[in-house]
């Protein structure tokens, strides 16, 4: 008798086993999912907010007009930073560029002075890159804007077609790590199929029968969660190190809505599925238990 307990006992701890490792690399995959989502939303807005649009203003401009001029721009709502370029420095810049002084060739400075303006990422679009180019030619000391139309282009159709590959295969890979999760619980809720019809005999209701279920494989969820948030941040710990860079676009909440997902359909789904295995050996009567 005490053989077959250690026997019966030992069966339930590989199952649990190999239902904590099983969850753990399905919610390693989802945490790497939802990583990368947030990733490239991130990495969207850095790319927009380095996008420069170049004011080129007129000669005869003096450079207390150029710097009441700046006051004015700062209050527009898509600016996110500004420079001002004097023609001294745009010289000196271009000396250092072509190795040679243009004044040699020249009487006058050639080069005009500017305005470098970024701006914030949700008036990044060619859209609204035009309306704000409009705008900007309006006034009568600018004489050209100009900015990379070809690379916005670029950057939102690329991000909008990995956002969505992205985000189907979460969608995909949720409902297979669903499948193979309540699979494995239903195989571990099966062994113990007659227990469960033995205390609703004897009067145990579904919520007192259930409890203890949904518990262990919350706790068995929670494990595999804490595991998969270990994995995922070596892995990014390693990425850094290759690529301190990434820094750039990796924050504390990407980090944090990472680890909390992770945790969440660790519970959830181990908890759900647990719910819906215990729920079908209770509707089950006995001569239906041997039959499956």
């Amino acid at each position: 008798m005490a053989k077959r307990r250690k026997k019966t006992g030992s069966r339930h701890g590989l199952q649990a086993v190999t239902l904590c490792i099983s969850t753990a690399m399905v919610l390693i995959l989802l945490g790497l999912v939802v990583f990368s989502v947030l990733t490239a939303r991130n990495l969207s807005t850095y790319v927009k907010q380095n996008i420069v649009v170049t004011l080129m203003l007129q000669d005869d401009m003096t450079s207390g007009e150029a710097k009441q001029f700046c006051s004015k721009l700062k209050q527009r709502p898509y600016i996110c930073r500004l420079d001002y370029i004097s023609k001294e420095q745009a010289l000196r810049e271009g000396i250092k560029t072509l190795g040679a002084d243009p004044r040699e060739f020249a009487d006058t400075n050639p080069f005009l002075s500017s305005i470098e303006i970024t701006l914030n990422a949700d008036y990044a679009n060619t859209d609204s890159l035009q309306i704000i180019s409009r705008e900007l030619k309006s006034y009568s000391k600018v004489s050209e804007v100009k900015y990379q139309k070809d690379l916005i282009d670029s950057v939102n159709a690329n991000i909008a077609k990995i956002s969505i590959v992205l985000l189907t295969i979460a969608l995909l890979l949720t409902i297979v790590s669903f499948s193979l999760i309540n699979n494995t619980i239903r195989l571990s809720v099966y062994a113990r199929r007659f227990s469960i019809h033995t205390m609703k005999l004897v009067g145990a209701s579904w919520g007192f029968i259930r409890a203890p279920f949904v518990r262990r494989y919350m706790l068995l969820g929670l494990l595999a969660a804490i595991i998969a948030c270990i994995a995922l941040g070596g892995a990014i710990y390693i990425l850094y190190m290759y690529e301190p860079d990434i820094l750039e676009v990796l924050t504390w909440q990407v980090l944090a809505i990472t680890a909390g997902t992770v945790v969440f359909f660790g519970l959830f789904i181990t908890a759900l599925c647990s719910t819906i295995s215990v729920n079908k050996f209770l509707k089950m009567k006995a001569g239906d238990l041997y039959k499956i």
